[in-house]
């Protein structure tokens, strides 16, 4: 899939990295298969297949592969830890006002997105992105886009089939699962029982070690991040998913002002499980409600920006092409 093709989505930086985790997993899998047992299968989980726009994830395998995490920004890191941040946006949370959905109306999302057409080089963009995702999985996603620097310049509404990034010559033909996620458990033990038990579909290449990869713990923060980027998740269990995340391991505060692509003032917690870059979650400065998320990549030892995406506002409406 092409960067024209995804009409520069959020989800081309992440489908990169999974091209880099790609060669990484097969070579893990060709390690394990030498090392492994006759007769024992490899065990396959499959999870939500967010194939909208905004929902594939990385997961790292296990092994406890690390990433170097350069310093981004010149200014000290926040006095908060990651897991204190955490805590305050599950407060945040919280005090979200409710919203309910019909299985036929659609989750509505306007993300500003700043990126750059290649993972290390080129200029960057900003472009304003609306997209209708079916509430109770019926339905494929609708999403339209243009130039933050264009008001007028709106594309055709299009139906997103997005493909198998793991195998580019794959049409993924399934509807998207419901982008309504009410049913999710408003408790995080009972949380994290249910993103182990169902963990993002990955699509990872024919011979990948699924054990490994769906075993490691920072699986979590995979599943996590696809869940606030491919839908709407209500207040008390978008709080459990933080306070789950603010008493797992790895996370990190990033260092310096951050900004989101919308100008709002942030700090940016870096989240495991990524392989060829990182994911970080931006939160407000001062009241920690949820922003957006950040796509860095490191190559050669030098990470640079490679999406910055602002989560403006997210509604309930009845069709796609509808604005709230």
């Amino acid at each position: 899939m092409t960067m024209n093709e995804i009409e520069r989505s959020p989800q081309g930086f992440e489908e990169q990295l999974l091209r880099d985790l790609t060669a990484h997993v097969t070579q893990r899998a060709e390690m394990a298969s030498a090392a492994r047992p006759a007769g024992r299968r490899t065990r396959f989980l499959h999870g939500w297949r967010l194939v909208g726009a905004f929902g594939l994830a990385v997961a790292l395998t296990a092994g406890a592969l690390v990433v170097q995490t350069i310093r981004v920004g010149d200014q000290p890191p926040p006095t908060a830890s990651a897991s204190e941040i955490f805590h305050l946006a599950a407060d945040a949370a919280r005090q979200q006002p409710e919203l309910t959905a019909r299985p036929d109306q659609y989750v509505f999302t306007e993300y500003l997105v700043t990126i750059r057409d290649l993972p290390d080089s080129g200029p960057y963009q900003t472009t304003r992105s609306q997209l209708w995702q079916s509430a109770g999985g019926v339905a494929y996603t609708q999403g339209r886009y243009r130039l933050e620097s264009d008001p007028n310049g709106w594309g055709e509404l299009k139906v997103l089939r997005m493909g198998d990034a793991a195998d580019p010559t794959k049409e993924l033909d399934a509807f998207q699962p419901p982008a309504y996620h009410g049913d999710l458990p408003s408790d995080p033990d009972e949380l994290l029982r249910y993103l182990r038990k169902n963990p993002v579909d990955l699509h990872l290449p024919e011979g990948a070690d699924e054990e490994a990869v769906y075993g490691d713990e920072s699986m979590v923060y995979t599943t996590a991040r696809s869940m606030v980027r491919g839908g709407y998740v209500p207040p008390r269990a978008l709080a459990a998913l933080f306070e789950l995340l603010a008493r797992e391991p790895g996370a990190v505060v990033i260092s310096g002002d951050v900004v989101d692509a919308a100008g709002r003032h942030g700090v940016a917690i870096r989240t495991p499980g990524v392989i060829g870059g990182n994911v970080d979650l931006l939160f407000d400065r001062d009241t920690h409600v949820f922003l957006g998320t950040r796509g860095t990549v490191v190559r050669n030892g030098k990470e640079s920006l490679y999406d910055n995406v602002a989560q403006l506002r997210i509604a309930i409406v009845d069709r796609p092409g509808q604005l709230p």
